[in-house]
């Protein structure tokens, strides 16, 4: 039987496949529908300080290989969370990776300081920096290496467990992103989040998500994924965990190739949210059949024609 166990920082996970923020909710919503503890880990959807009701409707409309959504970080607040959700993460047999969302750097600190108060079996957090900074004047995180250095900085100082930067796509060199990031201690980037989009309604004439623009997702962004990953591979060291338009396990072999330690599954969720167990199953196999005794041998392994 293969290795499937990949590394990231000081924490080991039985295999590569993760569930994706905002596709599994709390990491607690599927138990009939899928056994979660034969995940690598499960990221949650999004926290913020306080509750937010998200986006007016429309705000998820399904595109050519792909979905847009304007969710807006809809949740429960992290009081909530702290108080409703953390204490059955001991229940489910999967590690839970918290996704922190924020406005401004001391709203992702105080999420963290108020998690960190309560004992968890949380083994870490993933930072959404697709975020507008309102003391900026908007400007997302994640945009800005400065800010982004920063806002990882400030978190490192908190928190011994797992800390991980989700990058965007949006920008114009993800590698100076990434390594700012590490700069500032992330253990860890995810890459990628979703790809700006828009969908219209031409008999309508009308957009057909509330806020105009949304995140696109699925089949459509893979090689976008594929690209962001490799580049970052080739010029940061830390492990990446690759995401974008996963649905079966030939792309989560790719992305490891393309130089991914772990993945995300997204999208695919929302149709199948057994989808990653068939990737891990899918993932054996190919181990197997090509002789590969630890999956980890595959990271970075890609042939390029340089």
């Amino acid at each position: 039987m293969p290795d499937l166990t990949t590394s990231i920082g000081n924490t080991t996970f039985q295999n590569p496949v993760f569930v994706a923020s905002g596709t599994f909710g709390y990491g607690l919503e599927n138990p009939d529908l899928v056994d979660v503890s034969k995940f690598g880990a499960i990221v949650t959807k999004s926290i913020t300080r306080h509750p937010r009701e998200g986006n007016p409707p429309p705000r998820i409309v399904e595109t050519p290989s792909g979905m847009i959504n304007s969710i807006g970080l809809a949740n429960i607040g992290v009081e909530k969370y702290v108080r409703e959700m953390v204490p059955n993460y001991e229940k489910i047999g999967v590690p839970i990776i918290m996704n922190i969302a924020g406005s401004v750097e001391e709203e992702y600190c105080e999420i963290l300081d108020i998690v960190e108060s309560v004992s968890s079996n949380i083994v870490g957090y993933e930072i959404n920096i697709s975020c507008p900074n309102v003391k900026e004047g908007g400007i997302e995180f994640g945009v800005d290496p400065l800010l982004t250095e920063a806002l990882t900085s400030a978190l490192r100082k908190r928190t011994e467990k797992l800390l991980i930067l989700k990058l965007s796509p949006n920008v114009t060199d993800i590698r100076v992103i990434a390594n700012a990031a590490v700069n500032g201690g992330a253990d860890s980037v995810s890459a990628i989040n979703t790809v700006y989009g828009m969908s219209i309604d031409s008999m309508a004439r009308k957009s057909e998500i509330y806020t105009t623009y949304g995140g696109l997702s699925g089949p459509a962004i893979k090689p976008i994924g594929l690209a962001c990953v490799h580049k970052v591979f080739n010029a940061v060291d830390c492990p990446i965990i690759g995401i974008g338009g996963i649905t079966d396990s030939a792309d989560a072999i790719e992305y490891l190739l393309a130089g991914a330690s772990a993945i995300q599954v997204g999208t695919a969720n929302y149709r199948n949210p057994a989808a990653g167990l068939s990737i891990v199953e899918g993932m054996e196999s190919y181990c197997s059949k090509h002789k590969i005794s630890h999956i980890t041998d595959l990271i970075g392994k890609v042939k390029t024609h340089e």
